[in-house]
């Protein structure tokens, strides 16, 4: 890094997926240094997962749609590394960020932050080393990750999420299976679907529990959107030339094998999202890919102190939370797919260049990012609307269903510890079950508990966003400028 660089404001960007990376294209190129920390080997995020370069794969643009995109994302990204404006840090677990007093004096053009950050993350698979970045500024670009609903037989081997399949497909070339069934409820099935069908899987159903019909009462805000209504009919014509059933109003009512997944019992829905007595169906099929919608990354912006908005970061218009000097953008403020990430990644990476030279940024740089994510955050809200999980989703779920799976409490605790103890919170249920008390420490199994105990999930402030080794806390962590 050069002297000149060295002496510019200083942004961490945490997350190298889409609004990572254009918040770090849109800062770097307006004169701000930029120290982008992923956990992942490359970047890209889970949208733009790429496969191991040890693997040799010729045609990785196959499993992708936006490649151009990402071809203009990591092209720019590598010259402004080339260039020195950026550093990418990968295989940083990033597991606090520390707001710090400014007594060392920090660059001249930061006046807009009331003090700097530590970026605390762990080194490399093993997460024994950890290092810290000093920055002026910090983006929160952690992205999201998948809700799953249990169900009987759902901790069987064969059984995965839905963004899980995908990802042994993008990252590893890898078939989870044969005989597959894809099935919960969101716009993500039918990707996973045609993805793996197209690898060479038999997709034997898509069961899919929304009503399809429930968008024609939302026809004006569709309209608005003709770009994603074509790739939704795009992959629903994908799926009929590889033969893939869809059942819509459906759910999985349990999972069925030996030692691992043999087959699925599907049923319909009624109108109040129960099952329909008669309906159920036994499915063979080797591979289960289920999910039921995202969930906001918040932990390390619930940690900052950051404000919420329903389950994600609040945010202002240039993607500033209620901390100064800390940003947000992407999945982490709301679900809403790559191109609203990217709107939102561009937005922040401009305000924070201007924030950080004391300077209100011209909304004239961004009209058009903000016109997108305005459109967009209103597509999705109504994606959100018509694909919620089926209402009465906890009937189905068996007294002895494993619903934490770190701490094998099943469902009969949670209900004990409601009916007959009289927990009234999930903080109370979690003190009488150990229900998310372990490893994930609630985040794989926080809204079924929730949905499960008839009460509201709460989000739980957290000191750290990842498990963390007490030799790491007990020594200093190295520094990174």
């Amino acid at each position: 890094m050069t002297d000149r660089m060295a002496d510019r404001p200083h942004l961490a960007v945490i997350g190298a997926g889409p609004a990572g990376l254009a918040a770090t294209l849109a800062a770097a190129g307006r004169g701000v240094r930029v120290t982008l920390v992923d956990s992942a080997a490359e970047a890209g995020g889970q949208f733009y997962r790429q496969p191991a370069t040890g693997l040799g794969a010729r045609r990785p643009q196959a499993l992708h749609h936006q490649w151009r995109t990402w071809e203009r994302l990591r092209d720019g990204l590598a010259a402004h590394i080339a260039a020195g404006r950026v550093t990418h840090l990968t295989d940083h677990h990033v597991w606090s960020v520390e707001r710090q007093s400014d007594t060392s004096g920090t660059t001249s053009g930061a006046s807009d932050t009331t003090g700097v950050f530590a970026v605390h993350a762990l080194l490399g698979p093993e997460q024994e080393e950890s290092v810290a970045v000093r920055a002026d500024a910090v983006l929160l670009a952690t992205g999201g990750y998948e809700k799953v609903l249990p169900f009987p037989g759902w901790t069987l081997p064969g059984v995965l999420t839905a963004g899980g399949a995908q990802a042994m497909l993008k990252g590893g070339l890898v078939l989870p299976g044969r005989t597959a069934v894809v099935a919960g409820t969101g716009p993500l099935l039918m990707p996973v679907a045609v993805g793996l069908a197209s690898a060479g899987a038999k997709v034997a159903a898509l069961v899919e529990s929304a009503d399809p019909k429930a968008f024609a009462r939302h026809a004006r805000v569709l309209a608005a959107h003709p770009g994603k209504l074509a790739e939704g009919a795009r992959y629903a014509a994908e799926l009929a030339r590889h033969w893939v059933r869809a059942h819509v109003r459906h759910t999985v009512v349990a999972a069925h094998g030996t030692g691992r997944l043999e087959a699925v019992t599907v049923a319909a829905l009624d109108g109040a999202g129960r099952v329909r007595a008669g309906t159920e169906r036994r499915i063979p099929c080797d591979t289960l890919a289920v999910g039921h919608g995202m969930l906001p990354h918040i932990d390390l912006a619930e940690a900052l102190g950051c404000g919420l908005d329903g389950a994600g970061v609040a945010v202002d218009d240039e993607q500033r939370t209620d901390v100064p000097g800390v940003w947000a953008a992407g999945e982490t403020t709301g679900i809403g797919g790559a191109v609203l990430s990217l709107a939102e990644g561009n937005i922040a990476g401009l305000s924070i260049a201007a924030r950080l030279n004391s300077r209100t940024p011209d909304r004239s740089w961004y009209a058009s990012a903000a016109k997108a994510r305005a459109g967009l955050r209103e597509f999705f809200a109504v994606v959100d609307s018509v694909y919620a999980p089926p209402a009465q989703w906890a009937e189905q779920v068996t007294d002895d269903t494993v619903v934490c799976r770190c701490e094998e409490v099943p469902a009969a605790a949670i209900r004990e510890a409601v009916d007959e103890l009289g927990a009234g919170d999930v903080r109370t249920v979690k003190l009488l079950t150990r229900a998310g008390m372990g490893w994930c420490q609630g985040r794989m199994c926080g809204p079924a508990v929730a949905g499960l105990a008839g009460c509201a999930a709460t989000p739980s402030r957290r000191p750290f966003a990842r498990p963390v080794p007490l030799g790491v806390l007990a020594r200093e962590p190295g520094q990174i400028q």
